[in-house]
């Protein structure tokens, strides 16, 4: 199952980090160009991530490497503009730290939790998702970076990344709260 329809889409979403972050270093393509072009690489390859869900649960193909594989994915793609936003100053470093720290640390707290068996505890959350989709939303905003039907895209990015930070937090929290049993239990 490592080279599937659904898994070959999650493959696409890694190989797009590369391909996001030259275009910003792209010698000749000015900013606008480029701005709409990273945009563009981010929607369509945002999308895979769920065309290859839906994918895999269509045409039985789902595998306990692209549950793997998904998540791992969506948090590379996610960093990598953050990162590439950071430099373009059209993100604080401080939402970035936020953002990176918690995908660090839950995905550790993940891993601990599978080890002993109580993965179960830190299961995604509506808080999880809601996290996901505003950062899903805000960093177009931000690549884009310009007027786009009316829509100051770099205010509302601006708004919804350091909404999709709070919610960062909030979800940090809640899966914590919910692991606190589990970590109690075998610090004994």
């Amino acid at each position: 199952m490592f080279f599937n329809l659904p898994t070959l889409l999650t493959w696409a979403r890694i190989a797009a980090i590369p391909l996001i972050v030259v275009v910003f270093h792209w010698p000749g393509l000015t900013l606008p160009a480029q701005n709409a072009l990273a945009t563009v690489l981010f929607v369509v390859f945002a999308l895979t991530d769920w065309a290859d869900g839906y994918l895999a649960r269509r045409l039985n193909q789902t595998s306990a490497f692209g549950a793997f594989l998904d998540p791992v994915a969506d948090k590379f793609l996610v960093c990598a503009c953050v990162l590439e936003l950071v430099s373009l100053d059209r993100v604080h470093v401080f939402v970035a730290l936020i953002i990176i720290g918690r995908e660090i640390a839950i995905s550790a707290l993940r891993e601990w939790m599978a080890t002993i068996g109580a993965v179960r505890s830190v299961a995604v959350h509506m808080v999880g998702k809601a996290k996901t989709a505003t950062q899903m939303v805000a960093i177009p905003f931000l690549l884009y970076d310009g007027v786009l039907m009316g829509v100051d895209t770099r205010w509302w990015g601006t708004v919804l990344i350091w909404a999709a930070a709070v919610l960062t937090v909030w979800s940090m929290a809640y899966y914590l709260n919910k692991a606190v049993p589990e970590i109690r239990a075998r610090a004994r």
